[in-house]
Parts: structure tokens; C-alpha cells; sequence
């Protein structure tokens, strides 16, 4: 089980790999056969290649991640609340997430999973 340290510094990339509009950034925080379920419930996107394409749509919004609290450790997961902050259709929108990082032994993310719904997007029509 990797470090507390490096579960965190993998949310802390993660945020700031969208601050700096870099979806290779995060496809790398991922191991290979890496999966991300955004919003959970939703086909999964697999591998380096699926998750950057993934990322690259994500970020074309504007979005900013705005961590929400502390990151929660538990054994080999860490779960972080974040908001979701974008300009878009001409005005301010939000949206309240909690995600889910499952790591491998490398400090690799094996699955990201996404909780949201539609009574968590605000400013929406």
C-alpha cells in the first residue's frame, strides 16, 4: 500500500493538472489499465489513452477544481469533496463532487469513481 503522502499528492496533482489544463497529467497519475467512472454508474473509461481523451472533453469546459476539506486516507483510497467551477452558456456554474482513488502498490490510480447527481449541479437550467 503506497504512503499516505503520495495518496495525497496524487489528489493535489490531479487538481492542479486542471488548473493547468493538462489531461496528460492526470492519464499519468493512472496506472495503464487504469479505470475512471465519471459520474459513477457511467461506462468506464479504460487505459492511458480512453482517460486522457476523457480529461482532454472534461477540460475543454473551463472547469477548476476547488478541493472542499481535507483528502480522506482509508487503506489504499483516498476520497476528496471537491467543487467543479465553470463559466459556461453565459454564466457561473458548480457542481458538489466527492471522488474515489483506488491505488495500486506503485502509488498508481487503478480506479477513479465520481459521485454526483443532478441535485449537486448548480446554476444550471
Amino acid at each position: 500500500m503506497p504512503e499516505a503522502a503520495v495518496m495525497e499528492a496524487a489528489v493535489h496533482a490531479y487538481v492542479a493538472a486542471f488548473a493547468e489544463k493538462d489531461p496528460a497529467a492526470v492519464a499519468a497519475l493512472f496506472a495503464p489499465d487504469g479505470r475512471v467512472e465519471d459520474p459513477i454508474g457511467s461506462p468506464p473509461h479504460v487505459g492511458h489513452e480512453a482517460i486522457q481523451a476523457f480529461y482532454a472533453a472534461s477540460m475543454q469546459t473551463g472547469a477548476k477544481l476547488q478541493l472542499e476539506g481535507p483528502i480522506r486516507i482509508a487503506g489504499n483510497y483516498a476520497a476528496f469533496a471537491f467543487s467543479v467551477l465553470l463559466h459556461w452558456d453565459g454564466s457561473d456554474k458548480h457542481v458538489d463532487v466527492i471522488d474515489t482513488f483506488l491505488f495500486d502498490e506503485a502509488g498508481k490510480v487503478t480506479q477513479m469513481q465520481a459521485y454526483f447527481g443532478p441535485t449537486n449541479m448548480h446554476g444550471f437550467a
